[in-house]
């Protein structure tokens, strides 16, 4: 028995199957390049062994838990801290349970694709998971965490993972990037600089969040100027250990280049805490210009994470806080909110700017013909919801035409669950092969362009675009 279809999401008619398959089976070794998720580095920097099969699989993954509560299954039940501090479930094996019950929710979604590859190719097991199974699924799992091979640094190794970038707050003093780097391990873990807690007015303590940042720098962030200096110099930091690229979650696209006497007033009236809603925004779409700006002197890509709407129960957020499932897509708009922007550095060839959205009606209408005509611009893949083999076909086939394979920006996980991420690329990996099969045998790109392709979608697209 197995848990996985070896031709799993290749096209029905054979003759393009076996196109697909060849072209995969060209790019499933190549090294995994993983350049934006959400790793704990702490697992690396200790490398002590993953606590139960709860904490690896569950408590971590936003794509599990929320389709449990989907369901009815409170956080609480599933482990999740409050906010609070208060009591919830402590028993990894009573998670796991309530895991396993409901596994049926999972049937055809990637998260079972992404599970099943885990299960299967990690740890070996190949009976599908179920209350029946519960058990020895549980013995399993936690029998192989105690091996050395189970540990996060021979995992990372053995899933073939060439470079991983973590995401840290401004504020972040990076001490596991540290350790990692002090014990001699050669494994490539990089920080990527997320400052969303000191650009946004509406993040809360921000004027706290600011003050801080100016401690931690030396500069003197009650002004704009000193503001701006303490960037550069946890951007610097960052760097230093090993970061290439700065990543932005905006609820919109908006950017702004308003002059320096205008952004400094803003800044006074969100350090005051003054702002309204629209001033909070524009603040926002400032900093994201800022944010280029400062890539032009220092060589970070700039990632733009638009169109979430975070933290959309209010009373989860009360409950558990910030990322707990409950992040959901919203129209957005990019041309017009873009342009100042790009009217300020969009032309600039040194400088990289990754545009996401969780908006699919753009793909073709807006970020298609932004990124074919701007040389800052590229495309993230398909993002939190799309990351799938419906996802992917869909931004290929919305894309392709106006810009082309080689102005996105290859694959990346975004993930907090470690396991999943061989699984996720090789979704991707297989997806992309499918496209291309199909491709050729409609007589639109060539069969030694598709071998080409196929490398460059997998792996090489991701390292040039993140500097890697």
């Amino acid at each position: 028995m197995s848990l996985t279809d070896p031709d799993r999401l290749f096209p029905v008619e054979p003759s393009l199957r076996d196109r697909a398959r060849a072209l995969y089976d060209s790019v499933k070794d190549l090294p995994i390049v993983s350049p934006h998720g959400h790793c704990d580095p702490r697992w690396f920097a200790e490398n002590e062994r993953f606590p139960n099969p709860a904490e690896l699989f569950v408590v971590p993954d936003h794509y599990v838990f929320r389709m449990l509560v989907s369901q009815g299954v409170k956080l609480t039940d599933l482990g999740v801290p409050r906010e609070d501090g208060g009591e919830t479930e402590t028993d990894p094996r009573a998670i796991w349970r309530r895991f396993a019950e409901n596994m049926k929710l999972f049937r055809a979604t990637p998260s079972e694709m992404w599970l099943n590859h885990s299960f299967e190719h990690v740890f070996g097991l190949t009976e599908p998971l179920s209350a029946a199974t519960a058990e020895m699924y549980y013995d399993h799992i936690d029998a192989k965490l105690a091996e050395p091979a189970f540990r996060p640094r021979a995992l990372f190794e053995s899933f073939g993972i060439e470079v991983l970038a973590t995401t840290e707050g401004a504020l972040d003093d990076l001490r596991w990037h540290r350790q990692m780097r002090d014990s001699g391990w050669t494994g490539r873990v990089v920080t990527t600089y997320r400052p969303d807690a000191v650009v946004d007015p509406e993040f809360e303590g921000f004027a706290e969040n600011v003050a801080r940042l100016g401690e931690i720098t030396g500069e003197d962030t009650a002004t704009w100027a000193g503001y701006l200096d303490a960037h550069r110099a946890r951007r610097a930091f960052f760097k230093d250990h090993g970061a290439t690229a700065s990543d932005h979650g905006h609820a919109s696209a908006r950017t702004a280049n308003l002059s320096q006497a205008e952004a400094a007033a803003l800044f006074d009236k969100a350090r005051a805490g003054t702002c309204s809603a629209e001033e909070a925004d524009l603040f926002r779409g400032q900093m994201l210009t800022e944010m280029a700006r400062m890539s032009l002197d220092d060589g970070l890509t700039l990632q733009i994470h638009a169109g979430s709407r975070r933290n959309h129960s209010a009373q989860v957020f009360a409950a558990h806080g910030r990322d707990k499932g409950f992040d959901i897509p919203g129209r957005t708009d990019y041309v017009a909110a873009l342009k100042p922007m790009l009217d300020a550095v969009g032309m600039e060839p040194g400088l990289t700017i990754i545009l996401f959205t969780l908006d699919e009606t753009v793909y073709g209408r807006e970020l298609a013909p932004l990124a074919g005509a701007y040389p800052s611009l590229k495309l993230g893949p398909p993002w939190w919801f799309f990351d799938s083999y419906e996802g992917i076909k869909r931004f290929r086939e919305a894309t392709t035409e106006t810009c082309g394979f080689y102005n996105t920006a290859g694959f990346n996980d975004d993930t907090r669950a470690f396991c999943s991420i061989p699984a996720r690329h090789d979704v991707a990996r297989r997806s992309d092969c499918a496209y291309l099969a199909t491709l050729v045998g409609t007589g639109r790109l060539r069969e030694a362009e598709a071998f080409e392709v196929a490398r460059d979608l997998s792996y090489q697209l991701a390292k040039d675009a993140y500097g890697l």
